[in-house]
This record gives C-alpha cells, sequence and structure tokens, in this order.
C-alpha cells in the first residue's frame, strides 16, 4: 500500500461483517478518532495527517468494503450506505472503542452521518471534510426534490467509462484527462495544486485499489425515459449516494447531537453548487446535451443544502461550525493540513 509514515501501521481485523484492513496511530489509550475514507480513495489518503495527530489521540482509518486492501465485498445500494456504517460499527465493536470521535471525508462523510443517524449515543462528535450533501448526490432541487421521478441523472450511470477502463487495468499515466493520476490531479486537489511527487504516486497507487463492477465502483445502471437517459441500479457505490435510497436529513433530528464541524476547501469541484459531476450542471454548461433546463433540472445546491440541513441541527438544539479553507478544493487535509488539523483540534477540545 506504499510506504507509511513514521508512527502509522497497519492491519487486518476480522470482524462478523468485513475483513477490515485499517491504519493507525498513536496509543491504544488515547482517545479514539475513527477517519472515513471518499469515494475511489482508501485509508492511505489519511496517512500522513494521522502522523501529525498530538499523541495523545489513538486515530483508526479502515478501508471500506470494496476499497485498499478490506474485503471485496458486494455493496447493497439501496440501503443507501448502510453496508459501510455497519462496516465501521463492527469494526470500532469489535476493536472495543468505547465513543469515538469521527471523521468523514466526502463519500465517508455521509458514512459518519448515517452512523450518527443510526447511532447518535455512539459518537463523540462528528467533523466532516466536503461531505456529500445530506439529500444525496445528484439530481435534486434545493429543497431535496428529485428532479426526475426516478432520479435520473443520479448513481453509477454517468461514470466515465475510460476511466473505469484505466483503473481495472492498473494505469498510473498520465496520457489521457480520463487516466486516474490526471482526475486526481484535475479533482481531488484545487486547480494547480501541484503533490509532492512520491505522494502523489502512493496516493494513485491507493486509488487504483478500488474494486470496479456493479457491486462496487461505480455500480449498475438501469436505462430510463427521462433525461439524461440513466437512472440509478441497484448496486455499487455511486447507486448508494444516489438520492433514490441515500436520505441523511435525519442528522438533524438526531437526540443527543453530538458537536458538528463542517470542513470545506473553497475550490472544491466534486461536492459543489457547480459539481462536474453533476447531471444538472453538465447539462447547463452544454456537456449533456438535451438539457431540460434550469427550472426542471438545475445543478443540484450541493453546499447550499448542506447548510440548510446544518442549520437546522443547529436549531434543533446543537451548534455547528463551518471552517471553509481558501485555495483548496476537495481533498483539504491533503491540501492545508496543518490548518486542518488545527480546525479539528480546536473541534475535539
Amino acid at each position: 500500500m506504499g510506504s507509511l509514515p513514521e508512527g502509522v501501521g497497519s492491519r487486518t481485523v476480522v470482524t462478523d461483517h468485513l475483513e477490515t484492513h485499517l491504519i493507525e496511530a498513536g496509543p491504544e489509550d488515547g482517545e479514539p478518532i475513527v477517519f472515513v475514507h471518499g469515494n475511489a480513495s482508501s485509508s492511505r489518503f489519511y496517512a500522513e495527517f494521522l502522523a501529525d495527530l498530538p499523541d495523545e489521540y489513538r486515530a483508526i482509518a479502515p478501508d471500506l468494503r470494496g476499497y485498499g486492501h478490506s474485503e471485496r465485498k458486494p455493496i447493497d445500494a439501496t440501503r443507501g450506505m448502510r453496508d459501510f456504517t455497519e462496516d465501521v460499527r463492527s469494526l470500532v465493536t469489535d476493536l472495543d472503542v468505547d465513543t469515538p470521535h469521527f471523521v468523514g471525508w466526502s463519500t465517508g462523510g455521509g458514512v459518519v452521518m448515517r452512523y450518527a443517524i443510526e447511532y447518535p449515543d455512539e459518537a463523540a462528535s462528528m467533523t466532516l471534510f466536503n461531505p456529500v450533501s445530506p439529500y444525496g448526490y445528484g439530481g435534486t432541487h434545493r429543497d431535496g426534490t428529485p428532479c426526475q421521478p426516478d432520479y435520473a441523472g443520479t448513481g453509477a450511470g454517468l461514470a466515465n467509462d475510460e476511466f473505469i477502463e484505466r483503473l481495472e487495468a492498473g494505469d498510473t499515466s498520465a496520457d489521457s484527462e480520463a487516466s486516474p493520476r490526471n482526475v486526481m490531479r484535475a479533482f481531488y486537489v484545487a486547480p494547480g495544486t501541484e503533490l509532492d511527487p512520491e505522494i502523489e504516486d502512493i496516493y494513485v497507487d491507493a486509488l487504483l485499489n478500488t474494486e470496479t463492477g456493479d457491486y462496487y465502483y461505480p455500480g449498475n445502471s438501469t436505462e430510463s425515459d427521462n433525461w439524461p437517459g440513466i437512472a440509478p441500479g441497484d448496486g455499487g457505490t455511486n447507486n448508494a449516494l444516489s438520492p433514490k435510497y441515500l436520505d441523511l436529513t435525519g442528522i438533524a433530528d438526531i437526540d443527543p447531537k453530538p458537536p458538528l464541524l463542517w470542513v470545506r476547501g473553497a475550490e472544491d469541484q466534486i461536492v459543489s453548487d457547480s459539481s462536474f459531476f453533476d447531471a444538472g450542471y453538465l447539462g447547463k454548461i452544454g456537456e449533456l446535451p438535451g438539457w431540460p433546463g434550469e427550472e426542471a433540472y438545475p445543478p443540484q445546491p450541493m453546499v447550499a443544502q448542506t447548510r440548510d440541513v446544518f442549520e437546522e441541527y443547529a436549531e434543533a438544539g446543537s451548534g455547528f461550525d463551518e471552517v471553509i479553507v481558501e485555495e483548496t478544493g476537495h481533498s483539504p487535509h491533503i491540501e492545508r493540513p496543518e490548518e486542518v488539523m488545527s480546525a479539528l483540534l480546536d473541534h475535539l477540545e
């Protein structure tokens, strides 16, 4: 999985849900923090951040099913990411970790929100880095109403075929816009950001360790009579993120309410009100033909939706803090680790 920074180790834990590979740092009796990674990535994207945590914390970062070095176990999209959440809870239980803090990045933010909804008294706090909207990913108006009755335009159907083929081939090149390396350069970080070449190679290798297929990444799809002609299937991560199956707005009603920190990169192009992975935005800019227009199928206002729900969370009895990290994209903990670490530690303390 590429060399790990000093102080960070790895192992596999066999639970009743999943053979879960994880990386970890800090003493066993430290205050526990569970870090959950995003889509098309793995725990390895957290390693440098874990290495910089103060010694008082015990950090645990698992690979989700189908990612990294964890078991290749199918993802039932119709459960709205509960597969991931139950895997994480099984790991936490097996490790005898009591009421940890949770950090979730992107899709991992959705896993953490689902965890808090299902087990609100088992989370000491939540920190979310550029999380998926509580209304799911793509195809909704600001209030969560679906743009199409069958949620066409969301899920696995819009995934780039060449990107998937290159993932399957283990392609490490930079000879195509759709190569995993160039997708990471273009979208995982802010435009113009250059990663250390050695670290970039490690992250590319971690990205390539993503299982593909109908019940993995990105999942399956179905034809639709509604624009843009394709709707979610029942398997895989991208369908589990579809608003057809994923509704995290119940986070506003949980009791007790763990303290919530929302950290986001100001130049994120993945989770954004103008996301390059959202059918409504792609239609608006002419990348998807036949767009039915702003009123029928607007770009999903992902950031605005998230703020709406988090304000409800605050009004219902618990505050939340929002930290905007300037000149960063989808991975603020990688792009500006010192600033993000400071925000996280302030939140925890």
